[in-house]
């Protein structure tokens, strides 16, 4: 590892030390007020310095700039889902990975996106140290650089009202995941210039949401307890009917490989 290798490390463990003290946002994990541990700020960042390993070696291989990179921020396994969250990593010309996600303020119904270093990324309280991303296509790869690296594009589809479990083909609230592929839709097609045509693009492309069976009692618990989470965007039948459709990271993923817009999963685990 050379020098200045060491000391963008070092720089990350300062920022995971503020971490500690600074206003809590969250995106697929809970919103426990749970401090960070020496343990839990070590494997965070040995995690975080292993996957920008294997993404500096992708990119040796295949030119690689951008990555969908995710994380497991709380057990799901009752839904059958293994990740909770989603953002896009991309190379920046000094040579460190950034990662551009949306992120809710614990507490409020509002999101706002961040760029972070995979250090940040991985410190937020992760449920399972695990790594997971999906190298986009080639001719994706350039086109969703520009629009990442850009601070109009990249935020030009971002809705600030956060639900987490917003339905999929709705503009009323945005979740992290949504925000992710419709920024996708953005890069790949350069006509798409507003969140419905995102959403007729990733329609056409055969994208296809996650469903969860969630009761009536469970729902109305969540949005009594939740600032985050509502379902009023979601069509009166499939609420009804106990079918909630959100976007998901196991979604993505398998739409993406179907779809041949990304190569197979990679992880990385303890």
């Amino acid at each position: 590892m050379t020098q200045a290798t060491v000391w963008r490390w070092f720089a990350s463990f300062a920022t995971a030390c503020a971490l500690l003290t600074a206003p809590a946002a969250h995106a697929g994990r809970s919103c426990d007020a749970r401090p960070l541990t020496a343990r839990s700020i070590e494997q965070g960042m040995d995690l975080a310095l292993r996957t920008s390993q294997a993404l500096d070696a992708e990119h040796a291989r295949s030119g690689a700039r951008v990555v969908v990179l995710a994380r497991a921020g709380q057990d799901l396994s009752k839904y059958q889902l293994r990740y909770s969250h989603l953002g896009w990593a991309y190379k920046t010309p000094e040579g460190p990975w950034r990662v551009l996600h949306k992120l809710n303020r614990c507490g409020s119904a509002e999101g706002a996106l961040y760029r972070q270093g995979l250090g940040e990324f991985f410190l937020d309280d992760l449920w399972r140290f695990e790594a997971a991303w999906m190298v986009p296509a080639p001719a994706l790869q350039a086109p969703l650089h520009a629009v990442l690296t850009d601070p109009a594009r990249s935020t030009a589809l971002h809705t600030r009202a956060y639900n987490m479990l917003s339905y999929p083909w709705a503009t009323r609230y945005q979740q992290s995941n949504q925000w992710a592929l419709e920024t996708l839709a953005s890069a790949a097609e350069p006509g798409v210039r507003s969140r419905e045509q995102a959403q007729a693009w990733l329609r056409f492309k055969g994208y296809q949401a996650t469903t969860l069976q969630l009761g009536a009692l469970t729902r109305l618990g969540a949005r009594v307890s939740s600032a985050h989470i509502a379902f009023d965007d979601h069509p009166n039948d499939k609420r009804f009917a106990d079918r909630i459709e959100t976007v998901t990271v196991d979604s993505a993923f398998g739409w993406l490989e179907r779809a041949g817009l990304a190569g197979p999963v990679q992880r990385l685990s303890p």
